[in-house]
């Protein structure tokens, strides 16, 4: 058994990770650095901006390293200076070198928004929600070089609700995954650390998210097409066109599943519920909120009483 905080080095960079970190805080262990990546052009203006897990640490005196090349003998020498016992990777966003897995003196630990062996890879939320799942969840892995194929430590189950965005499904993994490796570390403290191999059977993967991909297919069903607006929202955004110009589309659920309700793609009308309904290939979806390029997210009536997209097409 360990008295005693662990000493840490923390490794993220999106909003994902805030939670985590922390917790990490709250619970008295010891974040000798955070290392997240370089500050990037970020929001509309495409300033240069801290990401948020630095604007963070920044904020708790934490001393932040953001390495341009991660095989630079000069941060794995800083790194190893540190003397971390546990090293903590939470949605990083760069796969990390040999050297730098091998520094901690007790292990490194990683929080993946799946249930490993499901949904290996950069966007494991975004695509529970395309494949339309029922279940998701967040795994406590040990970190091997080959992406997310660690031993498991610890799992939680969550369902996955018919509301659920990748948004909103991203800040309730990202609190369950915080809490989760908390008790990890507690165990690990208590000697009673898990190293479950995972499954050969199950495997899936979950690339990063591309430009192409964005663009709906009206002719898929109404659970698929739902799928794919709620796992692209908020970012990218699903994407339609409408005379001409890119229409996002946000918020969307299964109105009918089955029948034909139209022509792919046609608007329907606004439903009572407040959502704009729109044909598929079978079944109809409704959505909720749409924005046009270099416009703002607008619900569906206020976004109708601006653009007469009722009984229109969507490409």
């Amino acid at each position: 058994m360990k008295r005693g905080p662990w000493r840490i080095i923390f490794l993220g960079t999106p909003a994902f990770a805030l939670p985590s970190l922390e917790a990490l805080l709250h619970a008295g262990e010891e974040v000798a650095a955070v290392m997240t990546q370089p500050d990037r052009p970020r929001g509309r203006g495409r300033q240069i901006s801290p990401s948020p897990v630095k604007e963070l640490a920044m904020a708790r005196g934490l001393t932040v390293l953001q390495p341009q090349r991660l095989k630079d003998p000069a941060l794995i020498r800083t790194l190893a200076d540190l003397r971390p016992e546990l090293m903590i990777v939470v949605a990083y966003g760069r796969i990390l070198t040999h050297e730098i897995l091998g520094l901690p003196s007790v292990g490194f630990l990683n929080v993946h928004a799946s249930l490993l062996p499901r949904h290996r890879g950069a966007a494991p939320i975004n695509w529970a929600l395309i494949r339309g799942e029922k279940e998701t969840g967040v795994t406590v892995q040990w970190v091997k070089y080959e992406v997310d194929t660690g031993d498991i430590f610890l799992q939680e189950r969550i369902p996955i609700q018919e509301e659920d965005t990748a948004g909103a499904l991203s800040v309730k993994l990202a609190q369950r995954g915080a809490a989760l490796l908390v008790r990890a570390l507690e165990m690990l403290r208590q000697g009673r650390a898990i190293r479950q191999p995972q499954s050969d059977e199950g495997v899936s993967y979950a690339p990063p998210l591309t430009k192409e991909m964005s663009r709906i297919n009206w002719q898929l069903p109404a659970p698929e097409v739902a799928g794919w607006i709620r796992g692209l929202d908020p970012r990218p955004g699903a994407q339609a066109r409408w005379r001409g110009q890119v229409v996002k589309l946000f918020g969307a659920r299964v109105m009918h599943s089955e029948d034909l309700w139209g022509t792919p793609g046609e608007v329907l009308g606004l439903h009572p519920q407040g959502g704009l309904e729109i044909a598929c290939g079978q079944g109809s979806v409704l959505v909720k909120e749409l924005q046009l390029s270099g416009h703002r997210r607008l619900p569906a009536p206020e976004f109708v009483r601006g653009n007469p997209i009722l009984k229109q097409d969507l490409g």
